[in-house]
């Protein structure tokens, strides 16, 4: 397999695409990852952003475009929104003020954008951002076809450490894998791709193609991915941020804590990382750590029959009598009304 890549970073995103050969007895499909930073506090220029690197993604033929975590609204690395054990200072509430006015409502005009952009540039696209519901906030991943529609999202079950004092906690009823004519798609989010029985779950739901929108640009990330490919038997596509001090905005209004006064503005604050893994454990593209960069891979549909002969982990290889799994994948609500439940079933037929 050959590796092509285009200009060095300094002249623009960086296409990297493998060469997988001419096999025309199975489909193959282009994807490609998004390795940029999103606009901190800016969602209207980051979404010009997001049409720009997808529109560059589909002049090189892309098919299924895959952002980063938190790429809409942003992934507040390095602030601790003034908490600590039994204290929130004003200055961190302001904070969460303006994070939370950076986040976008699902379904919303944001949402519809992004849909839009799918259909014009006739890829499928899975989007992170911050989704907005009320005054809670949670990491998201949406997921838009190649006609511009919304086929719904999923929402981290599992926010990591601090996070789980900006993020509500997804249930089980965002958990999807969505059948499409490039195949089985669905998505986990940074560190919830830790969790087995999660990961059980979606295999189950037959995917594919594993999107794994990321903020962990550590060495150890890739293992969790090629264990993934390997395991699920699917393509894995891990996205992440390549993202600078400068990215955010400078201090006092944005602190990174504990290490400010070691950062310059040309300061790596997240490498990257974003890469794609075959269901054999190749890595097809990436990982890549030196920009922001357009990270592409042909992606031959016949590899996952060929690592399913000899690993089917929902399959072959399960022992059900030994070990199951149950999914609760309803939604759930902190408040029902007796009187909305009554008025249903009291409505004619």
């Amino acid at each position: 397999m050959a590796l092509v890549p285009t200009p060095a970073v300094n002249e623009g995103p960086l296409f990297a695409e493998v060469d997988m050969g001419d096999n025309s007895s199975t489909p193959t499909v282009r994807a490609t990852v998004v390795q940029a930073s999103t606009i901190f506090y800016d969602t209207p220029a980051t979404l010009v952003k997001a049409e720009r690197l997808l529109a560059e993604a589909a002049s090189y033929g892309a098919q299924l475009v895959v952002f980063p975590e938190a790429f809409i609204g942003g992934y507040p690395r390095g602030s601790t929104f003034g908490v600590s054990i039994g204290n929130r200072t004003a200055k961190g509430k302001e904070e969460f003020r303006k994070y939370h006015a950076s986040a976008i409502d699902v379904p919303g005009p944001e949402v519809d954008r992004l849909a839009a952009m799918a259909g014009k540039y006739k890829v499928y696209l899975v989007m992170g951002v911050i989704e907005r519901d009320g005054y809670t906030l949670y990491c998201t991943v949406l997921f838009f076809d190649s006609q511009g529609h919304f086929l719904g999202k999923h929402r981290k079950i599992m926010p990591t450490a601090l996070e789980r004092i900006i993020w509500g906690f997804g249930d089980g009823s965002t958990i999807p894998v969505y059948d499409t004519p490039l195949g089985k798609i669905g998505a986990a989010i940074c560190w919830e791709n830790r969790m087995p029985l999660l990961r059980t779950a979606m295999y189950a739901k037959g995917i594919e193609i594993y999107c794994a929108p990321t903020a962990d640009s550590r060495d150890v990330w890739q293992a969790s991915m090629t264990h993934i490919a390997l395991e699920g038997g699917c393509f894995v596509l891990s996205a992440n941020q390549f993202c600078r001090r400068k990215d955010y905005p400078p201090p006092p209004e944005y602190v990174f804590s504990g290490t400010e006064e070691d950062l310059t503005p040309d300061s790596i604050v997240c490498a990257g990382g974003s890469v794609i893994i075959s269901p054999s454990g190749a890595v097809l593209a990436g990982p890549n750590y030196e920009g922001e960069a357009l990270i592409s891979a042909d992606l031959d549909l016949g590899e996952i029959a060929r690592a399913k002969f000899d690993f089917d982990v929902v399959g072959h290889y399960a022992r059900p009598e030994v070990l199951s799994l149950i999914v609760r994948d309803h939604a759930v609500s902190p408040v029902s009304f007796t009187s909305t439940s009554s008025k249903a079933e009291s409505s004619p037929k």
